[in-house]
Parts: structure tokens; C-alpha cells; sequence
């Protein structure tokens, strides 16, 4: 039974969603609290490992869902839930409805849909912006308060003072560095 439920679970995220990774975070997030596979806390955390590891998130969500719950077979069922939708419809598109864009009904859904995927990101945001500070467990934490604003400091210095363009890659090391750094400034001072 949990072989069906991951596929059909991961199937309906991938039909469903619109608007990339960010898109489906919260579409995501209802089903793993559904279904208690992750705790939010925990969720947050592999989000976090997911931004920083090759491939889309949904797929290595699915993976280490289906790992975690039924083995490398529910590893294989939720990772092919999540792509199939994907794949069918790019396959349709491609074969059979070349001039579909141009379908007036088709950009009528397309313009409903927007802000629908720009409401779902803009929650995404703000939700991980509430986790990071801690804000959403009713206490906010400082040292994650500084490290949000000494990388958006770092950020805007790099990018409006210097005018350079900084690389996901490089802000991933430097706030790693930061968050180290902050770690051991704070085992200093409360231990």
C-alpha cells in the first residue's frame, strides 16, 4: 500500500505544480505533514540540503522520501510519480499540440495560472524567511538573525558597492563560512 500512496502522492504533486521548485514547496510540505514522513523542522532542513545538492528538489525529495519510507522500490515509484506528469505532458505538447500556445483558451488558463505560481513562491519566501529566523516557533534566534543579515549585507555590498555579480555557488561557501563563524562566536559566549 505505501508503494501507491508514494506513487500517487508524488504523481499529483507533479501534475499539479507550476512554477518550478518553489512553485511546489508548499504542495510538497502539505503532503509530507499529511502523511507525518518528515516533521516541518526536518522538511526545512532537506529543503535546505536539496538547494545545495545537484538536481531539482521534487526529484530529491521524492528520492529520499521513498528511501526513507519504502526502500530503493519507493525511491523508484515516488521519483517516477513526480516526473511522469512532466514528461507526458512535454511529450504531448511536442507531438501533438505544436500550435497549442497560440490557443486562446490555453492562454487563458496560462493567465489564471501566474499568479497563482507568483502567490505560491511569494509563500515559499516568506515562510522560509519566518523558518530561518525562527519567527514560526514563536522565539526568534538570534544567531540566525545575524547570519540572514550578514549575508544580505554581504549580498548588497558585493552587488551595489563593488557592482559584481556574485555566484549561488560562492554565497552557499560564504555563508557556510558565516554560519560556522557565528557558531563558534556563540559556544564562546553561552557556554
Amino acid at each position: 500500500m505505501i508503494y501507491v500512496t508514494l506513487f500517487l502522492e508524488f504523481f499529483k504533486i507533479g501534475l499539479f505544480c507550476f512554477g518550478g521548485a518553489f512553485g511546489m514547496i508548499p504542495i510538497i510540505k502539505d503532503v509530507v505533514l499529511k502523511y507525518e514522513w518528515m516533521t516541518e523542522a526536518d522538511f526545512y532542513s532537506f529543503i535546505g540540503v536539496c538547494e545545495s545538492t545537484p538536481g531539482p528538489i521534487a526529484v530529491n525529495l521524492a528520492t529520499y522520501i521513498g528511501s526513507t519510507r519504502a526502500g530503493l522500490l519507493g525511491s523508484f515509484l515516488s521519483v517516477l510519480g513526480v516526473v511522469l506528469p512532466s514528461f507526458i505532458v512535454i511529450l504531448l505538447i511536442a507531438s501533438v499540440l505544436k500550435n497549442f500556445t497560440e490557443n486562446k483558451y490555453f492562454k487563458a488558463v496560462m493567465s489564471g495560472i501566474k499568479p497563482v505560481v507568483v502567490a505560491l513562491i511569494l509563500y515559499t519566501g516568506i515562510t522560509f524567511l519566518l523558518e530561518t529566523v525562527g519567527v514560526s516557533y514563536g522565539k526568534a534566534d538570534i544567531s540566525s538573525i545575524v547570519l540572514f543579515c550578514l549575508t544580505v549585507g554581504l549580498h548588497f555590498i558585493v552587488t551595489h558597492v563593488f557592482k559584481k555579480k556574485l555566484s549561488s555557488v560562492f554565497l552557499i561557501l560564504i555563508s557556510a563560512v558565516l554560519g560556522i563563524s557565528v557558531g563558534i562566536i556563540e559556544n564562546m559566549l553561552f557556554v
